[in-house]
């Protein structure tokens, strides 16, 4: 396999040439990664919300949504389970918000056109309530918000099928990333390490789901085991976040 601008290809596919129309707002990027960019817009929005809703000025002090929204242990107790996913598309401030999406808008060009878009979305999704159900399990009494969680699933899910198709140098760049991420995790204040921790757990077993599938060992209809496995370490986690909340 090689890893290519429209994602990891076979290395025959890599050698053909592909004709490319650009226009106005590059149909071809969203045409190859577009539940990547409609995730960057919902969470782009949703911060934009967040400004509306504060106090004043660019920052999220005080904003009802994240009161409302964020992840927090004892509410999602008392019944608020939604918070379970509203965290995740909630956002601190600018730079928060700017470095996830910029990983996001990478790391999706990358795998989004290599695993094809139901099975991205099904990896971040479940990578999303991995996150929320480590977060619950390390800080329940702490609120959390950022979609950190959704994005080491992905990062995860990059290196673990860049590495099960062979694309060695593509994996260890995605791999020093994310260590560089995880010690960054593991020193900074105010991050959620069980977040980032439990979204990534959540990628990584997604991404062992999907090779699994591609090398036949989930029989012929393997897309549809594929989704069903992956929708299933999604239920877990969020069973797992409303027990221990």
């Amino acid at each position: 396999m090689t890893p290519t601008p429209v994602g990891m290809r076979c290395p025959e596919c890599a050698r053909q040439r592909t004709r490319v129309t650009r226009g106005v707002g590059d149909a071809s990027l969203f045409a190859s990664a577009p539940a990547t960019l409609v995730l960057i817009a919902i969470n782009v929005a949703v911060f934009l919300a967040e400004i509306a809703t504060s106090g004043g000025g660019v920052g999220v002090e005080g904003s009802s949504l994240v009161r409302n929204f964020g992840l927090f242990g004892p509410l999602v107790a008392e019944g608020e389970w939604y918070r379970l996913v509203g965290g995740g598309f909630l956002h601190a401030g600018l730079t928060h918000i700017a470095f996830n999406m910029l990983a996001l808008y990478f790391l999706g060009r990358l795998l989004e056109p290599g695993i094809g878009t139901p099975r991205f979305l099904a990896v971040y999704v479940a990578s999303l309530f991995g996150g929320a159900f480590g977060a619950l399990l390390l800080s329940p009494n702490t609120l959390t918000i950022g979609a950190s969680g959704a994005i080491f699933g992905i990062f995860g899910a990059a290196f673990v099928i860049a590495r099960g198709r062979g694309l060695d140098a593509a994996a260890s760049s995605i791999g020093i990333i994310l260590l560089l991420n995880l010690a960054f995790s593991l020193g900074a204040a105010h991050i959620s390490l069980g977040g980032h921790l439990g979204g990534l757990a959540a990628g990584v077993l997604c991404a062992f789901v999907i090779l699994a599938g591609e090398r036949g060992k989930l029989g012929p209809r393997h897309f549809r085991a594929e989704m069903a496995v992956m929708a299933t370490i999604a239920v877990l986690s969020i069973v797992g976040a409303l027990a221990i909340a």
